[in-house]
């Protein structure tokens, strides 16, 4: 049926023209990002503003609060050492997250699927995703942590 006024009038009267409207004129929803289940100690707030830039770049973000130790004890279990670690633990499709790693890495990091525990921004740096504005940023290394333990640049940020 051709959508016509004196058809949209027949439909109207039959109560169904509203919903057929709503359907055909809603907005598009994007297709929810991936999804990254964070682990945090409850003091930290970097944790919340790195959330906020993965919810910004449309990851579904769910978080749990843990107490360091257990935190720690899960990072170990993961394959992290101290040296590799930050404040907090992210999981996606299988991938250890750990610390301010930017969104566009990643979604490289899923779209190439290397053979790899995941990814890790050592520390805290400034600039870096959820520690301050980028525009003031101290260069920083993505590492990308191979099954071994073994480590290699994913990605470099310069100094601002």
């Amino acid at each position: 049926m051709t959508l016509t006024r004196r058809n949209l009038m027949a439909l109207a009267a039959a109560g169904i023209a509203g919903p057929l409207l709503a359907v055909a004129f809603a907005p598009a929803r994007a297709a929810p990002g991936p999804h990254l289940h964070v682990l945090k100690d409850p003091g930290c707030t970097c944790c919340e503003d790195w959330i906020a830039v993965m919810e910004a770049a449309g990851f579904a973000v769910t978080a749990a609060e843990l107490p360091n130790e257990r935190l720690i004890g899960i990072k170990i279990a993961r394959g992290l050492t101290p040296e590799l670690a930050s404040c907090h633990t992210a999981e996606v499709e299988g991938y250890v997250i750990e610390g301010h790693v930017p969104p566009a890495d990643i979604r490289r990091l899923l779209a190439e699927r290397p053979d790899a525990i995941g990814l890790t921004v050592p520390g805290m740096p400034w600039g870096s995703p959820g520690m301050g504005p980028e525009t003031e940023r101290e260069a920083y290394d993505v590492l990308l942590i191979r099954p071994d333990g073994g480590t290699e640049r994913f990605a470099h940020y310069p100094a601002a």
